[in-house]
Parts: C-alpha cells; sequence; structure tokens
C-alpha cells in the first residue's frame, strides 16, 4: 500500500516513513502544502498522513481541495489539540486526527484502523463509452462482448478508466502496474498497452485508448 506524508518538519517526516516502512508500505514524503497536494491529486494512495500547519497550502485547504475530486483517507496530524480543530478537521472530511506529540504504536493503529474501513463512495462498475469495467468480479464488456483480460492488463485498464480523460504517463504507469520504475529505454509499457489495446479496442470500430505523443495515455469516447 501507498502512503503519501505531508510533514513540514524534516526530522518527523523521516521518522514516519522510516516506521512505515518497516511495516511494508511504500512511503512519499511531501514538506510543502502545494507540493504536497499535487501529490494527492495526480497520484494515487491508499492513504494520506496531513499535517495541518504547513507553509504554502495549510492542511485544511489542502483536505478541502483534496474532497472536491477523490476521496483518499486522509489522516490529520497537528501540535494543536483543540476540539475545534478537531471538529474543522472532522468536517472537512478528514478520517481520523491525531494531535502531536503521540507515541509511534498509536500512529500506525489509527492508519491500520482508517485503511480497514469500507471505502466510501467508490464505483463499482467504470464506463467509458459503450466500456463497462466490473471492478467487483474484474469483468470487462464492450456492449454485450465480454473482454477476457489477465490479472495485469485489467490493472493496467483500471487505472486508465479511473483517469478517464486525464493523461497517464508512463511513469505512473510503472509504478501503479508494477509498483517500481523500469529503465526509460524499456518498452515494457508499450508493449502492455499495445496488448490491452489489441483487445479492448482493435476488434471495435470506435476507439477508447489513444496515445498522446511524447506524453502518454488517455482513455475517453472521443467523438
Amino acid at each position: 500500500m501507498r502512503i503519501l506524508i505531508v510533514e513540514d518538519e524534516p526530522k518527523m517526516a523521516s521518522y514516519l516513513r522510516k516506521g512505515l516502512m518497516e511495516a511494508s508500505f511504500a512511503v512519499d514524503i511531501s514538506n510543502d502544502g502545494n507540493d504536497g497536494l499535487f501529490l494527492a491529486l495526480h497520484e494515487d494512495y491508499d492513504l494520506i498522513v496531513l499535517d495541518v500547519m504547513l507553509p504554502g497550502l495549510d492542511g485544511f485547504e489542502i483536505l478541502k481541495r483534496l474532497r472536491e475530486k477523490k476521496r483518499t483517507p486522509v489522516l490529520l496530524l497537528t501540535a494543536r489539540d483543540a476540539v475545534e480543530d478537531k471538529v474543522a478537521g472532522l468536517e472537512s472530511g478528514a478520517d481520523d486526527y491525531l494531535a502531536k506529540p503521540f507515541v509511534y504504536s498509536e500512529f500506525l493503529a489509527r492508519i491500520r484502523a482508517v485503511l480497514r474501513r469500507p471505502t466510501q463512495s467508490v464505483d463499482t462498475v467504470l464506463r467509458v463509452g459503450d466500456m463497462e469495467i466490473d471492478l467487483a468480479r474484474r469483468r470487462v464488456h464492450r456492449g454485450s462482448v465480454r473482454i477476457d483480460l489477465t490479472a495485469q492488463e485489467f490493472t493496467l485498464l483500471k487505472l486508465l478508466a479511473e483517469r478517464k480523460g486525464e493523461v497517464v504517463t508512463r511513469a505512473i504507469v510503472t509504478s501503479h502496474v508494477w509498483d517500481m520504475n523500469f529503465d526509460s529505454d524499456t518498452n515494457v509499457v508499450e508493449v502492455a498497452v499495445r496488448r490491452l489495446r489489441a483487445k479492448i479496442d482493435n476488434p471495435f470500430e470506435k476507439k477508447l485508448l489513444h496515445t498522446v505523443r511524447g506524453m502518454g495515455y488517455v482513455m475517453e469516447d472521443r467523438p
């Protein structure tokens, strides 16, 4: 699972990252509010650890803007323990709230508790044009035609469909489909996209998976 830590205290961020990595999480760090919001909106994380007092944008503003686009679980961290701050955070869409200083074992327990909760307001069926992707059953149809995909192909299709209308870069594909970074000279992404396209597009007149030259790929129903 991937976690983003938005925390402007380098020692605190490093301490939390080390502990989470030892607990088998993949962790990214941002020390600035604007950068943290960009990562939160443009990358896929299972949970965001968000400090309230940040340079650029504060945690409440980041949370507000994030909730306009995504439902990624958020654990707020702050040195402020006032009741009104807790209420403001929770009402803004935070999933939990932890005041500093805290014991790491409680921090980890709260993260695991948030991750165990059912995800709210998440569609179990994605649609792009005449294509329907049933996430629960892992089935794909275009019209009445069922399309059989490998596990890797399904993961790639899900990533592209969830970002319908957005350009998805090769770097994003490699980090989400294979959970690693490939050498830029390899063509593994192109091969994977070509195989997926052969199944979901080539047999059909209307094409849904498009290449944006020099940038990446976009899934959309174009006129």
